[in-house]
């Protein structure tokens, strides 16, 4: 861990706290510190579930019903009992998850939306509404109800906008529109055995040139990384991970760069400070070097990404294996984890989303879960504050650039932060909302 000027300041005001009581407020610290005692931060991204897929089942409040309390199950809302066309939900399982992958290219998604009539899904546009698409997960969620119960949950965290996972993955490292759809892979030497072969290089600014910057140290954990740089050196493709159902050498079993979007801004293969596979997070957590942000990516078919025989059971028990890890380790005690889904799939979901951004004009897309896991997370707590993934930036940028947020200039500048997740005297400071 790298050594910080405060360390001195650091250590007097933890004997302070141990005497003084919990209530001290932080004051902002300068870029590269962190401005709560949340030293560390790990964002774990799945894939393509609406809130009503995984909570659907599990929040009791009446759909429509707005609940204004804020613990337990009775102040969310569940999934209606039939969609607006009448259609009542099928069991979404591991079996009903892997057999088919929803339409959710942007037009799908806004026929679908139809401007906040929620109608779309089931039937409407040919080639994008379908009856299995309004799909409600019982036993499959639970493992992510129990992290609920113990943490925080967001019930109005939306896709930034309408359309397929690389286009939404940006707004992690951009907090703006940047393409299309899935339009663009990452010019990333290790994407050329991916499908996507069109590949882009942006110079925007980005969230991770800002955090080298300011020597906050920050890594990508991708699963199946390591596989494909060795296969690299042979010209060739990594073989596919061997639990993996579909068993080809392509996305779900095989690393894919386009769910990496710090690789878009000219990542080099040979950046193993910033690029890493999971089985170096493993190791990074025992070594404690574990950098102050981390991005978790598991291969695609541990992502819950519907179609390609891909399970939930396989997503939920790599999530929970790394929670527990992270919880059995010296790090338990200073890191907040973020579990969230890129977008929506395609799923319905009943709560319209907001308005179309002022930001970059884009239109948002589907509710989608956002956990908050640690001893920073408010335990059984529901979140109503409206939430999208620049908010995570947002926070990124409060708690170690200086307390500076809209360093991005673009929705970092108007979403809300993170706060009404967080327990704030855990934290140390009055984490905006």
């Amino acid at each position: 861990m790298r050594a910080r000027l405060w360390l001195g300041w650091t250590a007097a005001l933890a004997l302070c706290l141990s005497s003084c009581g919990s209530s001290i407020t932080l004051g902002p610290q300068p870029p590269g510190t962190p401005n709560s005692r949340i030293e560390h931060l790990v964002v774990i991204v799945q894939e393509n579930h609406t809130f009503d897929n995984y909570f659907g089942a599990y929040c009791t409040a009446p759909a429509g019903s707005d609940p204004a309390c804020n613990h337990g199950p009775a102040c969310c809302e569940a999934a209606p009992a039939k969609d607006p066309n009448g259609f009542a939900p099928i069991v979404l399982d591991d079996a009903s998850n892997g057999a088919r992958d929803p339409n959710h290219e942007q037009s799908c998604e806004l026929s679908q939306i139809n401007g906040g009539a929620m109608d779309g899904f089931t039937v409407g546009q040919a080639g994008c509404a379908n009856p299995q698409n309004f799909a409600v997960a019982g036993d499959a969620a639970k493992p992510y109800w129990d992290l609920a119960k113990t943490g925080a949950l967001a019930d109005r965290y939306f896709q930034p906008v309408a359309g397929q996972s690389s286009m939404n993955d940006m707004y992690f490292a951009s907090a703006k529109f940047v393409f299309l759809d899935n339009m663009f892979a990452p010019d990333f030497a290790l994407t050329t055995c991916g499908l996507n072969q069109h590949t882009m290089v942006f110079s925007q600014p980005n969230l991770g040139d800002m955090l080298t910057e300011a020597g906050v140290p920050w890594a990508v954990y991708a699963e199946g990384l390591s596989a494909t740089r060795a296969a690299l050196t042979t010209d060739s493709c990594a073989d596919p991970a061997p639990a993996c159902p579909l068993g080809l050498p392509i996305y779900p079993c095989v690393f894919d760069g386009g769910d990496i979007p710090y690789a878009y801004f000219g990542a080099k293969t040979s950046d193993t400070e910033h690029f890493r596979d999971t089985d170096a997070l493993a190791a990074d957590i025992d070594g404690q070097t574990l950098p102050d942000y981390s991005f978790v990516k598991f291969l695609g078919f541990k992502t819950e990404h519907p179609g390609y025989g891909t399970t939930i059971s396989a997503g939920t028990d790599a999530v929970t294996a790394l929670v527990q890890k992270i919880e059995g380790s010296a790090y338990a005690n200073n890191t907040l984890i973020l579990i969230t889904w890129d977008e929506g799939g395609g799923y319905f979901d009943h709560v319209p989303p907001p308005p179309t951004s002022t930001i970059d004009e884009q239109p948002y897309g589907t509710r989608i879960p956002l956990i908050a896991v640690g001893p920073f997370a408010k335990k059984n707590f529901v979140s109503h504050v409206t939430l999208e993934h620049s908010s995570i930036v947002k926070f990124i940028e409060w708690n170690w650039l200086g307390a500076k947020t809209g360093q991005l200039d673009g929705r970092d500048t108007t979403v809300h932060n993170i706060g009404s997740l967080l327990d704030l005297q855990a934290a140390g400071a009055a984490v905006p909302n």
